[in-house]
């Protein structure tokens, strides 16, 4: 894969060059890489499972802790009775002092909890590299629709407006005929009725047109503007890099970044199981510690004594009973564990049948956008014949614009087929777990100026 987690950078220096241009798909994605907040809140979450690793490596760690203690006292020394005046004394009270401080750390030498949770924790990670790279996909892939969502957009307006100017001639020719009475009223009620209904949809276009617009704003922050599309398709439609669909969806079974997150799910379950039952073993720590007190025993006698102390051992503790919880716990994990192993399988079968579906969309894609190109080729002569053939009196002007209509209804048709196409090979990548900026690139390059 081109992009990895840590590659995604944006060229910010070619953004305004491409606002004032006209923008391609590359351009957008490049916008789109630094705009879109679908994709910062991927990559955020990514940064943050990173800090699953040296969170698990602290297991191994020491623990060491510094505590201090201070206190300052007023005893009372009580009233003393004079044996010979009876008379009672009070001597007053002591000011004493004590205090100290202790440090204390623990070395684990071993713990088979701490070990299942530094193997889980690189599991995560993995874990999210995987999202990671879905949601770089699932940028590109949402770049794209949008886009070709708004070049579509764009194809129905330019085609509604050709027909309109189409029919508006017609409809002036059809009035002068009438005028000079070559025709008959029928003609001239006929183009009017087609007219007045290309405005209602031209209406209905302009308003998709920016709906489509919105969306793709909603990717890159800005509403776009001359955006580049194909004026013409191209003759090589790029051969698929494998021939048939097993070989695609023995790929995608191999390289599907969503698979692969899956995979990565059912085996941090797996880990877990391991690590609850951990809870059965013994723990054996390196203990010591160092104290110093002053003022020891001072509240008691109202004259302390200093203490200094210094340990060191081996800290064994073996768990005997924890109320069957342990068990219970046990039982819980190896259940989430079969979850994660039907999620796991229930992905792979969702993943070939996207696979087959995609690699039928575009092995038909283009076979349809052939034969649109064929049939576009076909509108064109019969739009030429019958123009022929009103000027030879043989057609009537209803027959040139139910030409001309289907004409541009098969421009339409073959631009929309080839953008489909053209998504249906970056669908068929990415659920091949092969789509990055490489195979945008190609798509780019298959859109001719």
């Amino acid at each position: 894969m081109k992009f990895m987690p840590f590659v995604w950078v944006a060229c910010i220096g070619m953004l305004s060059h491409a606002t004032l241009q006209a923008a391609d798909l590359m351009n957008i994605y490049q916008e789109a890489l630094t705009q879109d907040a679908q994709f910062k809140s991927a990559r955020a979450a990514y940064e943050a499972a990173q800090e699953k690793i040296p969170q698990g490596r602290a297991g191994f760690l020491p623990n060491i802790t510094l505590s201090g203690t201070r206190q300052v006292q007023e005893v009372d020394a009580g009233k003393i009775v004079n044996s010979t005046t009876g008379l009672a004394i009070n001597p007053g009270a002591n000011i004493v002092q004590s205090g100290g401080i202790t440090i204390s750390a623990t070395q684990p030498i071993f713990r088979m909890q701490n070990i299942v949770i530094y193997q889980q924790a690189k599991i995560e990670v993995s874990k999210a590299e995987s999202q990671f790279i879905t949601a770089g996909q699932d940028l590109i892939l949402r770049v794209a629709q949008a886009y070709f969502d708004v070049l579509d957009a764009q194809i129905d307006v330019e085609v509604i407006e050709t027909q309109k100017n189409a029919i508006l001639r017609q409809l002036e020719q059809a009035r002068r005929n009438f005028e000079v009475g070559v025709s008959t009223i029928v003609d001239t009620n006929e183009a009017q009725a087609r007219y007045d209904l290309t405005l209602s949809q031209e209406i209905a276009a302009r308003n998709a047109l920016e709906i489509k617009k919105r969306a793709l704003q909603g990717i890159i922050d800005r509403l776009p503007e001359n955006l580049s599309g194909a004026r013409e398709i191209a003759n090589n439609l790029a051969t698929l890099k494998y021939g048939s669909m097993d070989e695609w969806v023995r790929t995608a079974e191999e390289k599907n970044f969503t698979l692969k997150a899956q995979q990565a799910a059912y085996e941090s379950a797996h880990q877990n199981v391991k690590r609850i039952w951990a809870q059965h073993y013994p723990t054996l720590d390196l203990v010591a510690q160092y104290s110093n007190q002053i003022g020891v025993g001072a509240a008691i006698t109202g004259r302390g004594i200093d203490l200094t102390s210094q340990s060191i051992g081996l800290q064994l503790n073996v768990p005997l009973f924890q109320g069957f919880s342990v068990q219970s716990q046990v039982r819980e994990a190896m259940a989430l564990q079969n979850k994660a192993l039907h999620d796991l399988e229930n992905t792979r079968r969702n993943i070939t049948i996207q696979t087959r579906q995609q690699y039928l969309n575009v092995t038909n894609g283009i076979a349809q956008v052939k034969a649109l190109k064929q049939a576009l080729v076909s509108s064109q002569s019969q739009l030429d014949s019958t123009i022929l053939g009103q000027q030879v009196g043989v057609r009537t002007e209803v027959d040139v614009l139910n030409a001309q209509q289907q004409l541009y209804a098969a421009k339409r048709d073959l631009a929309k087929a080839y953008h489909s196409y053209l998504m249906s090979r970056l669908r068929l990548s990415a659920e091949a777990g092969e789509l990055d900026e490489d195979a945008l690139i190609q798509i780019n390059a298959m859109l001719i100026k």
